[in-house]
């Protein structure tokens, strides 16, 4: 396990008080501080990710979610803490960010093409429901289908983490259901940890094993919706600072 950000610390021991048999850590933070100027935007920041968990993380805009999965990404230096995860993580943006000059299978298999080839990258679309259009172009497709692609490139690799940044909010609602349906099983078959950045606390509620109230540029509430769903969600709300009457 390397550090991808702030300090290079090599994985040890597992922590006397982790249960024997639990799954390996897809990245542990600690102590993560970023600053803009004088304004502190992740204060002291601890979080743990395992692999095969599915993490949400809400809260306000401007408290510092963004910086978090940047950071996470390696595409943003924190001014101080630790990262440690066993690889770079793959990231899905709100936009597909596909070339348009390309293939879908070329997408897919950028970077890996000597690696991966078309074969793989066809194997991989076809886990995101687009078998056979290996050789289709990117304006040929709605914004749900660009959005496979841009999943079916990030899990080429089996990352033992990946980030999601809002991935959905541009879908209508109808297309975003089927969209939270797919991530689940893909999530399944390759057991990446997750974690999704998102303002929707319904979307949050649907997709996580656990949910994460950001506020301050720290972690101020942790939630696990199992079957409480519906109980769970004025809660959130609350937590979020909206008040239900």
């Amino acid at each position: 396990m390397e550090s991808i950000a702030v300090s290079r610390a090599q994985a040890g021991a597992a922590p006397a008080d982790e249960p024997l048999g639990a799954p390996a850590l897809a990245v542990s933070v600690r102590g993560l501080q970023r600053r803009y100027g004088s304004r502190v935007v992740i204060d002291a920041l601890d979080l743990d990710i395992r692999k095969g968990e599915f993490v949400a993380l809400l809260g306000e805009s401007g408290c510092g979610k963004t910086t978090l999965l940047r950071a996470l990404a390696g595409l943003d230096r924190p001014d101080a803490g630790q990262i440690r995860a066993p690889q770079r993580p793959s990231v899905v943006f709100q936009e597909p960010r596909l070339l348009p000059w390309a293939t879908l299978w070329e997408n897919v298999a950028l970077g890996h093409e000597t690696t991966i080839g078309r074969h793989g990258a066809a194997r991989a679309l076809a886990e995101v429901g687009l078998a056979g259009r290996d050789d289709d172009w990117p304006r040929n497709l709605s914004g749900g289908q660009a959005q496979r692609v841009a999943l079916a490139r990030a899990l080429l690799s089996d990352p033992a983490l990946l980030l999601l940044d809002e991935p959905f909010a541009a879908l209508d609602a109808l297309t975003r259901i089927k969209m939270h349906g797919l991530v689940k099983e893909l999530v399944a078959l390759h057991q990446p940890g997750v974690l999704i950045v998102t303002h929707a606390v319904d979307e949050a509620l649907t997709l996580a094993d656990q949910i994460l109230v950001m506020r301050d540029g720290r972690i101020a509430a942790s939630f696990r919706p199992h079957d409480h769903a519906r109980e769970l969600r004025p809660v959130l709300l609350e937590a979020l600072g909206v008040r239900s009457h």
